[in-house]
This record gives C-alpha cells, sequence and structure tokens, in this order.
C-alpha cells in the first residue's frame, strides 16, 4: 500500500483541516502513535481504515489513493489527450479528457492505448474513411460475428467526442459530422483499440 497512500499526504490533509495527530486518532479509532508512524512512512494504515481515514480527512478514497488533493478547478481540457476504458465485465465505455482512476463493476481500468491504423494488425483493422456531402462515413472490412466484432467508433472533435455503438450481425459502419473532426478511435472486442487520423 506505500505506492498509493503516503505519509506526506494524510499529514498534508491532516494540517489542512487543522487537526492534531491526537484529533485525527480519536476519530478513527487509533492511537496518536499510529498516526506518527503512518506520517513518517514507518507504517502504513490497514485497509479496513482506508474510508474512516478518507472521511476523517475530508477527501475521497480515490484521492486518497492517488496520493493527490483533488481540488474542483475548471481546468481546461485537449480532447487530443482524451483515454477511453472498456470495462470487461460489462462492456461500458467510459471517456475521459485526460488522466484519470476510473472504475466499473468493482475494477478499476486502465485507459486504453489505442494501436495506429497505419499499421494494423490486418488489413480487417483499417478503417476506411470517405465524404459523402457534410459527413464522413467510415467502414470495416471486420467480422461481425458474436464472438468478434467492432464494438463501437467514436469520431473525436476539438470540442467533444461523437460514438456510435456496433453490434454483432450488423454493419461495421458509422456517419459522423465533418465540422470539427479530427480523428477515429474504435474498438475490436479481441484485438483492442485501434486510431486512425483524417488524410
Amino acid at each position: 500500500m506505500n505506492q498509493y497512500i503516503t505519509g506526506t499526504m494524510i499529514k498534508s490533509l491532516r494540517e489542512k483541516r487543522k487537526m492534531t495527530q491526537h484529533q485525527l486518532a480519536e476519530q478513527i479509532n487509533v492511537s496518536d502513535k499510529t498516526i506518527s508512524k503512518w506520517e513518517t512512512g514507518r507504517g502504513y494504515p490497514d485497509v479496513s481504515l482506508i474510508e474512516p481515514l478518507s472521511a476523517a480527512l475530508g477527501v475521497s478514497v480515490i484521492e486518497l489513493f492517488s496520493g493527490e488533493n483533488v481540488t474542483n478547478a475548471n481546468r481546461a481540457s485537449n480532447m487530443r489527450r482524451m483515454k477511453l476504458h472498456v470495462c470487461p465485465l460489462c462492456g461500458n465505455v467510459i471517456q475521459s479528457t485526460g488522466e484519470a482512476i476510473i472504475s466499473c463493476c468493482g475494477i478499476v481500468l486502465p485507459a486504453l492505448e489505442p494501436e495506429q491504423d497505419e499499421e494494423p494488425e490486418s488489413a480487417s483493422h483499417h478503417l476506411d474513411v470517405s465524404r459523402v456531402e457534410d459527413e464522413y462515413y467510415v467502414t470495416l472490412d471486420h467480422e461481425m460475428s458474436k464472438t468478434h466484432y467492432i464494438s463501437f467508433i467514436c469520431a473525436v472533435r476539438d470540442d467533444g467526442c461523437d460514438f456510435r455503438k456496433l453490434y454483432p450481425e450488423g454493419p461495421a459502419e458509422a456517419r459522423f459530422k465533418i465540422s470539427g473532426t479530427r480523428f477515429f478511435y474504435y474498438y475490436c472486442n479481441q484485438h483492442g483499440l485501434f486510431k486512425a487520423s483524417i488524410s
């Protein structure tokens, strides 16, 4: 647990709330010597104390584990740093506009790293993009069986993204407005995430 919850973080949060070690210890039913050990790195909180500790320090469990104090600041985001996370249990697709700790169905989901379409694993993972009036028509010559299929195609714009969910036994195709579209992500349920730029 030492790579997640640091003594420095515990001390910083405690001092920010103007609490003594003794006051924090009383709130979570441990001794002040225990708090001192955590803050100096000579010990770490037991997993059963994580929720009471985060509540006493006024942060979420995720903030405590990440080692960073998250403040609600309206920061500008860049869609080019967009990350996608796919839950292997329920199939949820979760999008973030940067680094994030994402969990679904009780597991932490790593951000997917896309393969570039310039050298796809096979021709079936090459995205064909053509212009039809004010839209991009995108297709893949990919199997769409119940065991091997393209799950979604996503057009990423400067100001957001546009998802098209695909289903087994349906066509591997979608249409997107041209305006602002910079690149596409698409996901094969067996081979992962791919990225295609607009040439």
